[in-house]
C-alpha cells in the first residue's frame, strides 16, 4: 500500500515535470494550469493502473501449489469505468500442495482456502472437500462445532480447483 502511494505520487512529479517541459518548448505559449492537470492525470492513471494490476500480481506472486480457485470481479459507482472494464478485486486461493486425504473416507479432502482482497488482510480457512460427492463442507462457527457440508455440485469453484489437483 505504502509503495502503491509512493508511485502515485513520482508519477504525479513526471506527468508535472512533462507538462512544465512542454511549455517550455513551445516558448510558454501553454496556459499554466496544465502543469497541474498533467499531475492529476498522471496520479489518476497510476492509481487505476495499481487497482487493475493488483491481482495479476498478487496472484502471480503465490507460492508453487497454491491456485487460485475463484476470481471476483466489482463494479463501483466511484469508479464508473468498471461498469466497462470490471476488475478483480478479491480471489480465493486454494493449497492444493497441501491437501491432507482422510485415512477413513476416501475422496475426502482438507485444504486450506485462502481469501485475498484488495486494501484487506489475507484470511485463511480450512475446508473439507468430497471428491467422491461433490460437497464441501465450511466451518459453521469457527470453535471446534461440526462443519455444514453443502451439496455444491462439481462446478463449485473450490471443489473442482480440489478435485483437479488430486
Amino acid at each position: 500500500m505504502f509503495i502503491e502511494l509512493i508511485a502515485v505520487f513520482i508519477a504525479g512529479f513526471a506527468g508535472a515535470g512533462v507538462m512544465m517541459l512542454l511549455a517550455k518548448i513551445t516558448g510558454g505559449r501553454l496556459p499554466k494550469w496544465l502543469v497541474p492537470l498533467g499531475a492529476g492525470a498522471a496520479m489518476l492513471a497510476t492509481g487505476i493502473s495499481n487497482e487493475y494490476t493488483w491481482y495479476s500480481r498478487t496472484a502471480a506472486a503465490l507460492p508453487e501449489g497454491v491456485t487460485v480457485a475463484q476470481s471476483i470481479e466489482s463494479r463501483a459507482l466511484w469508479r464508473p469505468w468498471t461498469y466497462v472494464f470490471p476488475m478483480t478485486d478479491r480471489f480465493v486461493a486454494a493449497d492444493t500442495a497441501a491437501l491432507r486425504p482422510n485415512a477413513d473416507t476416501a475422496g475426502l479432502y482438507l485444504t486450506t482456502l485462502y481469501f485475498f482482497g484488495h486494501w484487506r488482510p489475507t484470511q485463511s480457512v480450512e475446508v473439507m472437500v468430497d471428491c467422491t460427492a461433490m460437497r464441501r463442507a465450511d466451518p459453521a462457527l469457527g470453535d471446534g462445532s461440526p462443519p455444514v457440508w453443502r451439496d455444491v455440485g462439481a462446478d463449485d469453484p473450490v471443489v473442482k480447483t480440489v478435485c483437479e489437483a488430486v
